[in-house]
């Protein structure tokens, strides 16, 4: 059973939006943040969002006011709701979670944003 399971990823028009979501399999571990990242062809694996074990979340500029970052501790899942697509947000996405004494990431889901 693999760690952390990402789905809703695709292909959107510009404008668009999607919604990610990742499931995590239950840790003894004590979480302490979930996030997404990106990573575009050529370049290398840069933040999108994050949120704390207590709710505060940070944004990279490029997707402050599009995206929207949210938590469900209970059920071990974070999710990332992309409105407003551009091409530039084409990228392969992946969850993480941020444990003491470890972190997982997702096995990653592509998004492609045509204009």
């Amino acid at each position: 059973q693999e760690p952390l399971v990402e789905s809703g990823g695709g292909l959107v028009q510009a404008g668009g939006s999607l919604r990610l979501s990742c499931v995590a399999s239950a840790s003894i571990f004590v979480l302490k943040a979930m996030g997404w990242y990106r990573q575009a062809p050529g370049k290398q694996r840069e933040l999108v969002a994050t949120i704390t074990r207590g709710g505060v979340t940070n944004y990279a500029d490029s997707v402050k006011g599009r995206f929207t970052i949210s938590g469900d501790n209970a059920k071990n899942t974070v999710y990332l709701q992309m409105n407003s697509l551009k091409p530039e947000d084409t990228a392969v996405y992946y969850c993480n979670f941020d444990y003491v004494l470890r972190s997982l990431w997702g096995q990653g889901t592509q998004v492609t944003v045509s204009s």
